[in-house]
């Protein structure tokens, strides 16, 4: 007698679904859970800790309403700042000195960097002069133009030992035009800023041609100014001109021909470094081109019985 295998068909499960929902509706409320928990705040804690923060970076509440403070004093912190040198001398003596010694070494590096600076820049206008002046001899010019260097730069004054301008007038005679073109190639392959310093005598006679000194000094700095840009093509933001009259005389009005070199336009290649490092240009006279180092000039004195203006 054969035995006879009973083969049980496999049902399909339709309700497998019911454990997916549950699972997400599990998840979704615990979601709300948590969120309702975040949403109910203790307005006390929540009270002492703003307030701690506020007086933590000294400030008042009394920008947050609606509350109190835990603080007898709000806005106030419990404990007062504490100062750098308070910080230091909190220190055992031994870091004390590490810290000191460390912030002077620090000070003392950044003033040596300074320095640096302002010798390297005051190298490359002592070389900037000595092109200039190697053209002015070459011109036989070297003895209309003196220099001077200092923290705003290498000031280049136009004088008038050869009658650079004449008197009462703002235009260059033949001869200044002459400097000017020597002058004007090297200016221009520069990179500074050029600043254009009208300046007249100190004879209190009125200009012929112009109201007072001011508008004579602002016209000979015009002038030099314009003739730069359009014949030589230095671009305009790159100068500016500016008039002093005579307030600021080149040599003393008492000294003899003074009258000559004071009436003058200054042009002066202003630095390109910062005021701190700029500071440390020590102010010197480099002469004349003819004459490097600084020198009493004697000249003649061109002015008519009574002075003459500008």
């Amino acid at each position: 007698m054969s035995r006879r295998h009973a083969e049980h068909e496999e049902h399909e499960n339709h309700e497998r679904w019911l454990v997916t929902y549950a699972d997400m509706v599990t998840l979704l409320m615990v979601l709300f859970i948590v969120m309702f928990a975040m949403s109910t705040v203790d307005q006390k804690k929540f009270n002492a800790l703003k307030s701690g923060l506020a007086a933590g970076f000294g400030q008042s509440t009394s920008v947050l309403d609606g509350s109190s403070s835990i603080l007898e004093e709000p806005g106030t912190s419990v404990a007062a700042p504490i100062a750098p040198n308070q910080a230091v001398q909190d220190l055992p003596p031994g870091d004390q000195k590490i810290v000191q010694d460390t912030v002077a070494k620090t000070q003392q590096l950044a003033a040596q960097r300074n320095q640096a600076t302002a010798d390297a820049e005051k190298a490359n206008l002592d070389a900037t002069w000595a092109k200039v002046a190697a053209a002015l001899k070459a011109h036989n010019l070297q003895d209309d133009v003196q220099a001077t260097v200092g923290p705003r730069g290498l000031t280049i004054s136009l004088v008038s030992r050869h009658i650079v301008f004449e008197n009462d007038v703002a235009t260059l005679t033949p001869r200044g035009m002459e400097v000017l073109d020597t002058l004007a190639p090297v200016l221009s392959s520069l990179p500074n800023s050029l600043a254009v310093e009208g300046h007249t005598n100190q004879v209190a006679v009125a200009p012929r041609y112009f109201p007072t000194d001011w508008e004579l000094s602002a016209a000979r700095a015009v002038y030099v100014l314009r003739v730069l840009n359009e014949r030589f093509g230095i671009p305009n933001e790159r100068m500016t001109a500016s008039a002093f009259g005579h307030t600021r005389p080149l040599e003393p009005p008492s000294q003899a021909g003074s009258q000559d070199v004071n009436k003058r336009v200054d042009i002066v290649v202003e630095t390109t470094l910062p005021q701190e490092s700029a500071s440390l240009i020590g102010a010197a006279s480099l002469g004349t081109a003819g004459n490097p180092t600084p020198a009493t000039r004697t000249t003649t004195t061109h002015t008519t019985a009574g002075g003459s203006a500008g």
